[in-house]
């Protein structure tokens, strides 16, 4: 697919228009948007795979107005002015609205380039709540798409490039986000069963046609992966981002290193970093997030290590948001990190502080649940690690970090300290070392709350995005269960991430500015290398995919229409 085979890396070429960093979702919208217009574009990736932090992701794309939601009748006349004033409304003047309303303007227009340049397809999420729906603007019903399941023979050999995912899963065994949340309930609904059976099916079919069938974002990296071979544009692997090439206050090309050997790649149009953040650097983790913060806290892609965002500052561009990311609660697992997602919002569970006590609705948005757990830090009691507490009546019905309800916890997880478990709430507090008597007068609080179905202390269960993750069989509380019958559980919870937000400042045309906001000649950016659109907040499931797509394809849009008027 790129010219020659994985032993034999095709050369470098010395000059083409475009050179783009990254091969994830940015990048390769960015590419093959440059290819489109007819530039000569070449894509350069530092690992050995394509598809980034957008393959081992759950693929959500957050873009109102899209072609998807119009097919599923949840686009009326008011929507984009609804977007508009969300965006307005939990974003504010962290990022300019020229940017958020280019975002919102454009992104239609680029879910339907990609449709008709890629076998990739979307569909809505149903049900999926914005992660903010009360909030003016907000929508109780979801904004959110997701890929078609696709079988990615097509891609030959090339396959073997896909991103590995953070979580393995057999091959074919195709779960979409619509049926995460009725997995996680487990046999609590006859909609649980079905949905495992059709999958178990749908698997078995595959595997006798010989199919090789992908969902979630493993399709949104296969289905952009598949335009770019059809564009013709090649992708060079395991080369590393050096340096940018300057001149005259303009980047004119980059400086990369393969196979230990440093060399120049000169762009006659633009460099379009689409690099990713730098997640998986703990020296720059600890120079910009709060503390305490671990690069193996993440699951984003391992090559994260912000060479995209060093290269772009040593040219002079200026820098936002560094201390901020798309956080969430995370189980530090034995090996790898559990992103903490329906887990917390299911009833019967609560999360505890070091000092016993819950200190926030556990149902949040994992971004806006991250930002509470680190304001522990300031109060002089720690968030870090929380623990998320349950009983056995909990962990008998529902999914939990893959392991089903009844199936007993890995020894492991027991050994390396992540889950403790005891059979009283005193002595699970004594093993855990919470102070004598605070979990037992927290749950005894809980408790009370979940009979009355109102959470008096942090509201849990009354925003429409607690009840997507909740147990509609559970009354009168969907999201509240008592936490009554031992054994009872507590598992270790940190702050992770999906992959860090902060970066390169752009404008609404992607280019990257300086402190003094002048453009920086010849330079773009999108995705996690770029300061985020979205500012310190989240939308909903897709507010980091959809802006990488649309800021890559507005990235080489820009450095075509500068063309045709040069």
């Amino acid at each position: 697919m790129t010219g020659a085979t994985p032993d034999i890396p095709a050369p470098l070429p010395a000059e083409v228009d475009v050179v783009v960093v990254g091969a994830g979702g940015a990048g390769m919208s960015a590419a093959l948007a440059a290819a489109s217009r007819g530039l000569d574009t070449v894509l350069i990736e530092k690992s050995a795979y394509f598809g980034g932090n957008t393959a081992r992701s759950g693929g959500g794309v957050w873009i109102p107005g899209n072609y998807a939601l119009k097919a599923a009748k949840q686009v009326d006349d008011g929507d984009l002015e609804a977007a508009r004033t969300y965006l307005d409304t939990i974003v504010g003047d962290t990022v300019p609205k020229v940017r958020r309303d280019t975002y919102l303007d454009r992104g239609p227009e680029v879910l339907d380039f990609i449709k008709e340049t890629t076998p990739l397809r979307f569909v809505w999420v149903p049900e999926y709540a914005d992660y903010l729906p009360e909030q003016p603007g907000g929508r109780p019903r979801g904004r959110s798409v997701e890929a078609v399941p696709m079988d990615a023979r097509f891609l030959g050999k090339e396959l073997d490039r896909l991103h590995p995912a953070y979580t393995k899963a057999p091959a074919n065994l195709i779960v979409m986000q619509r049926d995460y949340r009725k997995l996680s309930l487990g046999l609590r609904t006859i909609k649980g069963p079905l949905i495992m059976l059709k999958v178990m099916l749908m698997r078995l079919v595959s595997l006798v046609l010989g199919r090789k069938m992908f969902a979630m974002g493993n399709a949104i990296a296969i289905g952009l992966r598949k335009g770019l071979v059809d564009a013709g544009v090649p992708v060079h692997y395991e080369t590393d981002l050096s340096d940018l090439l300057v001149e005259g206050g303009r980047v004119v090309g980059v400086v990369v290193t393969r196979d230990g050997v440093r060399t120049e790649v000169r762009a006659r149009r633009g460099v379009i970093l689409g690099s990713g953040g730098f997640e998986h650097s703990q020296q720059l983790r600890e120079k910009f997030l709060p503390q305490p913060t671990s690069s193996e806290w993440s699951t984003g892609a391992p090559s994260n290590t912000g060479g995209g965002l060093l290269a772009g500052t040593a040219a002079g561009a200026a820098t936002d948001l560094l201390d901020d990311a798309w956080w969430g609660p995370t189980i530090p697992l034995p090996g790898r990190a559990w992103f903490c997602l329906a887990e917390r919002n299911l009833p019967g569970s609560i999360m505890v502080n070091s000092a016993g006590q819950r200190f926030m609705n556990e149902a949040l948005p994992y971004v806006e649940a991250t930002h509470e757990i680190y304001k522990g830090e300031a109060t002089g009691v720690s968030h870090v690690p929380s623990y998320l507490v349950f009983d056995q009546t909990y962990r008998n019905r529902y999914l939990f970090a893959g392991v089903a309800g009844r199936q007993p916890f890995p020894g492991r997880w027991y050994k390396e300290g992540v889950v403790t478990r005891a059979d009283s709430l005193s002595a699970l507090a004594e093993k855990v070392g919470l102070p004598e008597g605070s979990l037992e007068a927290t749950v005894e609080r809980f408790n009370g709350f979940a009979r009355t179905g109102v959470d008096e202390d942090y509201h849990r269960g009354e925003s429409a995005y607690d009840k997507y993750y909740s147990d509609p069989k559970v009354k009168p509380n969907c999201s509240l269960a008592p936490l009554e019958k031992g054994p009872f559980y507590a598992v270790k919870i940190v702050p992770g991430d999906l992959g860090t937000k902060g970066g390169l400042v752009t404008d609404e045309k992607a280019r990257v500015l300086r402190e003094d906001g002048s453009v920086i000649g010849g330079l773009y950016a999108a995705g996690n290398v770029s300061s985020a659109v979205m500012g310190n907040t989240y939308p909903g499931p897709g507010g980091t995919i959809g802006p990488a797509l649309v800021f890559g394809y507005l990235a080489a849009e820009d450095i075509a229409n500068a063309e045709e008027t040069s």
